[in-house]
């Protein structure tokens, strides 16, 4: 067990009393992480989904670097530059095109929480005080701060909290089974028209578990919602910039959001950044002579230059038709070794969305972040050389796209090993 006086950092999402020792990584490239003792771990959840072109890439180091010997940091009330307007308009070139204003943060949990504070002072600015409700769906998640945790599944994550958190109407998330009963407890939601905004992960929700919907079904909702006057917002944060196979989940509906938020990816897992970007009838309700209708919201390293800089040669890689072809490779060789392991009894679900293919194991606790099993799936596949996170009993892979065909057999290869290893202990007798 670690000297905890040894050790004078607290690392997140972990109790520091039970875990063991974190792995000192030197350096790391492409898929690979590169640890001081000598062992090697393909990296097959990108960093907690941030790393969408692999570790040190070169083209994403030389514009931080060039950057930096021109400008690293400026104050972005009253100014602006080169590396935030370009990135402003690169996005809006790939974002749907009811989208026109980018707002910049830090990371995915604030560009959440702009996106909600902008969506009730939108209805506040134009004296509209009764649509104050929010809509989420069940077993969503958001962020950690107060406004992202609101919004999301109240759970262990957040119980210390609960009492000071605002209250959210919460529906289903819709599938073939409940999309009618879904879609009538929207209705009755909507009925008192006293609701701000519906908040949603679009097709994919991450943290718990990669569940995912269908883009018709989330097409149905948004359009009810619009219907009754109600602002979309899509929290893209983890789907953005290719992961679904396409450059957003949003890109999939017909029904586009007012608001749409990322962070993650955007940079290549290089610097932290956040937008919250949003339609020209958002940003209107706020272009006013009158200073209480401004948008009182900022951080310190609102649009810092190097983050900027490292957004704009992500997205030239993203585009590009090199990473666009190792995409589809990627969505095709998740699909085979999916269809391969349709019949392991182990298994109670194959779910893909492009690049994400989550594999929920068939365990007698069931499905849970907190099942036994996962601490021992995390260990055995970290011996393996494969650094696989699972979400409770849900085992997901989502790698950078610069993975090798045999770094993802590699990785296929430890899940069906894992799987022999631990079904006799933990399968469900049902």
């Amino acid at each position: 067990m670690e000297d905890i006086a040894a050790n004078p950092i607290w690392h997140p999402f972990t109790q520091m009393k039970t875990a063991n020792p974190p792995i000192h990584i030197d350096r790391a490239e492409g898929s690979i992480l590169f640890a001081k003792d000598g062992k090697e771990y393909i990296d097959a959840i990108s960093s907690w989904w941030v790393n969408i072109h692999g570790h040190a890439n070169p083209f994403i180091a030389k514009a931080i670097a060039e950057q930096a010997l021109k400008l690293e940091q400026v104050i972005f009330a009253g100014f602006t530059h080169a590396p935030a307007i370009d990135l402003a308009n690169n996005l809006l070139k790939i974002l749907p095109d009811s989208i026109t204003k980018i707002f910049y943060s830090d990371n995915g949990s604030t560009a959440v929480e702009v996106a909600i504070k902008m969506a009730l002072q939108y209805w506040h600015n134009q004296g509209v005080h009764h649509k104050t409700k929010l809509i989420a769906f069940e077993n969503g998640y958001h962020g950690d701060t107060f406004g992202a945790m609101s919004v999301g599944a109240k759970s262990t994550f957040n119980a210390a909290f609960e009492k000071h958190l605002f209250q959210v109407e919460y529906i289903p998330t819709p599938h073939e089974n409940n999309f009618e009963a879904v879609k009538e407890q929207l209705k009755i939601l909507l009925k008192n028209e006293d609701v701000a905004a519906f908040i949603f992960e679009p097709l994919v929700q991450g943290a718990s578990g990669m569940l995912m919907h269908n883009p018709e079904h989330l097409d149905a909702l948004i359009q009810l919602t619009k219907q009754h006057n109600v602002l979309c917002i899509a929290d893209e944060v983890m789907t953005g910039f290719g992961r679904t196979g396409k450059n957003f989940a949003t890109d999939y509906l017909q029904n586009k959001p007012d608001i749409i938020c990322l962070s993650k990816g955007i940079t290549g897992g290089f610097m932290p950044l956040g937008v919250t970007a949003s339609s020209q009838k958002i940003y209107d309700a706020f272009y006013a002579d009158a200073k209480e209708k401004t948008f009182y919201h900022g951080h310190s390293y609102t649009a810092n230059p190097l983050a900027c800089a490292a957004a704009n040669a992500s997205l030239q890689l993203l585009l590009s038709d090199d990473c666009q072809s190792q995409i589809k490779n990627i969505i095709s060789q998740h699909t085979a070794f999916a269809a391969s392991q349709q019949h392991e009894s182990f298994i109670k679900e194959i779910r893909q969305t492009g690049t994400i293919l989550a594999i929920e194991l068939n365990t007698a606790e069931g499905s849970s972040y907190f099942n036994t099993i996962r601490h021992e799936v995390y260990d055995f596949c970290i011996e393996n050389g494969v650094l696989l996170r699972p979400l409770g009993n849900a085992v997901y892979i989502m790698p950078p796209y610069c993975v090798t065909s045999a770094e993802l057999n590699k990785i296929y290869q430890v899940i069906k090993s894992l799987i022999n290893t631990f079904k006799e202990k933990y399968a469900s007798p049902h």
